[in-house]
């Protein structure tokens, strides 16, 4: 039997023509519910024992720029980097092959695999600084893959709205030219200024004629939201009584590839990937390593 087929039901949530082309327009789509009230639930208990310290196994190095919380680092935002490799039971979610069909069909391409996993909680506190996530886009932080066509899916182990902070999309910023960016682009919005990525927003919005709308995903229990790699998104304060998790899954079609991208200084922009997979023949990170970039979809 293909280890990537779909059942019958499944067929029935990918996403339409009408989806693929309001997401080539908007950048973003909002799923049907792809993964059910027990598998979230499930979910929601590997990753309360990944917080308590359970893990299947270890990254065999750290790179520099991982995001790795641990409980010494108290009620800030926790981001916690490659959770599908560390983690079997969360990847037995992550690595369902209907996410990776959804965005197959979103990217218009064949194959999908795993690009990084990060694992997120936002505590609801309002006035806490690390719970604001500027506006940015993934592909600058990715300048050493090759593929415009890397896409990410943001899942929420529970309805997810405004008032937690939810994820929101800048309508249709995938299709703008850039203008403004420098080297600092490479790294993590975490590792940026946040009042310098407000006014590269606006700097691009305006070099390209277009207005910054806002669009804020309301995701129910089970849906979960994709953008495109190029999409300006952030998040605001979680101002509930709970705290927001999702995993952000990010994803590479088939072709992405390592490629060298040079800075002004002459060095190369680096990715963790590079300290961590395993090399191709010439030489080069191997961005299709299934130890770290398993396939989630192959048609």
């Amino acid at each position: 039997m293909n280890e990537f087929a779909l059942t019958g039901r499944e067929r029935a949530l990918l996403p339409s023509d009408d989806d693929v082309r309001f997401y080539a327009e908007h950048g973003w789509y909002l799923s049907e519910k792809l993964l059910s009230d027990a598998e979230v639930e499930e979910l929601g208990v590997a990753v309360d024992r990944y917080y308590a310290g359970e893990r299947s196994r270890l990254l065999p190095t750290r790179p520099d720029r991982l995001a790795y919380w641990t409980p010494e680092h108290a009620d800030v935002q926790r981001h916690n980097d490659y959770v599908h490799h560390e983690s079997d039971a969360i990847a037995k979610a992550l690595l369902k092959p209907l996410i990776g069909a959804v965005a197959a069909r979103l990217a218009e391409v064949d194959e999908i695999r795993v690009f990084q996993s990060t694992l997120i909680h936002k505590p609801p506190i309002a006035e806490e600084p690390s719970n604001i996530v500027p506006w940015h886009f993934d592909k600058h932080y990715w300048a050493s893959s090759s593929s415009d066509r890397m896409l990410t899916a943001f899942i929420p182990l529970h309805d997810c709205d405004e008032e937690l902070g939810t994820i929101t999309m800048v309508d249709g910023s995938h299709l703008w030219e850039e203008v403004g960016s420098d080297d600092s682009a490479t790294k993590h919005f975490a590792e940026r200024d946040a009042s310098h990525l407000e006014d590269l927003l606006t700097a691009n919005a305006a070099h390209n004629g277009a207005e910054v709308v806002k669009v804020p995903m309301v995701i129910p229990k089970g849906h979960m939201s994709f953008h495109h790699c190029r999409t300006y998104h952030g998040s605001g304060p979680n101002r509930a009584n709970r705290p927001r998790q999702a995993i952000s899954l990010h994803l590479q079609d088939g072709d992405n590839a390592y490629r060298e991208f040079r800075l002004s200084d002459g060095g190369l922009a680096f990715y963790n990937h590079d300290a961590l997979v395993r090399r191709t023949p010439d030489g080069r990170p191997d961005y299709a390593d299934p130890e770290f970039c398993p396939t989630v979809w192959r048609a």
